[in-house]
């Protein structure tokens, strides 16, 4: 029984200290050379061609998750209007990248984490988390991220917006008692998702390695894979 009523405090907890290492940790500020990224290389006039073109993958799982989405899940189809908006929000940047064009690929980023971690949190503790206000106040905090960033050049917040889900939604599935296959399917998601990131650090690395494709796009390309598999998992939820 104690364990029992002690399960629902276990995600607020580890939201509490990973919040409390962000602010210990202090200002986390851009590298310099952050918008210099490996592949310039155009396409037929298509700048940053690869890193541009790559991001169609995120606009074919929008459009497949939104087909597929109950109406009853706001947190599920704001999920799918975010990756719709990542295609848009990340070709505009990568076409000519700075930091303004930065604000529209970051937003839905942020809108994607955090649409899941709503939902996960209604699924977990449906008494304690109505869908509609928790998914916007989780979005206000998500576009507060990225503002918080431009004005002040702390990203901070924003990064643990994007770590927290990672963290904290496999410990809200354990809380539901979600199916098997769902925790499979996020793990493998979570698991796309570091491979992306760690693509990311290695841009220049890859590209040297391989010539044909840099890590920047194959981030891409494993975020859209990690994109696909939530997409399957929401779907079969259906």
């Amino acid at each position: 029984m104690q364990l029992t009523r002690a399960r629902p405090n276990v995600a607020l907890y580890l939201a509490a200290i990973l919040t409390g290492a962000m602010l210990l940790a202090g200002p986390i500020l851009q590298p310099d050379g952050y918008h210099v990224f490996a592949d310039g290389r155009a396409m037929s006039g298509l700048a940053n061609a690869a890193d541009v073109l790559s991001n169609l993958g995120f606009l074919l799982i929008g459009l497949y998750g939104l087909l597929h989405v109950r109406p009853s899940r706001p947190a599920h189809l704001m999920f799918f209007v975010a990756i719709l908006m990542t295609a848009f929000g990340s070709s505009w940047y990568h076409l000519a990248p700075d930091d303004t064009r930065l604000i529209w690929d970051r937003l839905p980023i942020a809108l994607a984490c955090v649409s899941l971690l709503a939902a996960s949190l209604h699924d977990a503790c449906p008494a304690r988390f109505a869908p509609l206000p928790t998914l916007a106040a989780l979005c206000a905090l998500g576009v507060a991220s990225v503002f918080w960033w431009y004005a002040t050049g702390n990203l901070g917040p924003y990064l643990l917006l994007q770590l927290a889900p990672l963290v904290l939604i496999p410990v809200l599935q354990w809380q539901s008692g979600a199916a098997l296959a769902q925790r499979r399917a996020l793990g493998i998601a979570i698991g796309l998702y570091v491979m992306a990131k760690l693509c990311e650090l290695a841009d220049g690395a890859i590209l040297g390695a391989i010539h044909a494709i840099s890590g920047h796009t194959l981030k891409h390309v494993f975020a859209t894979l990690a994109a696909l598999v939530l997409a399957r998992m929401i779907a079969r939820m259906r």
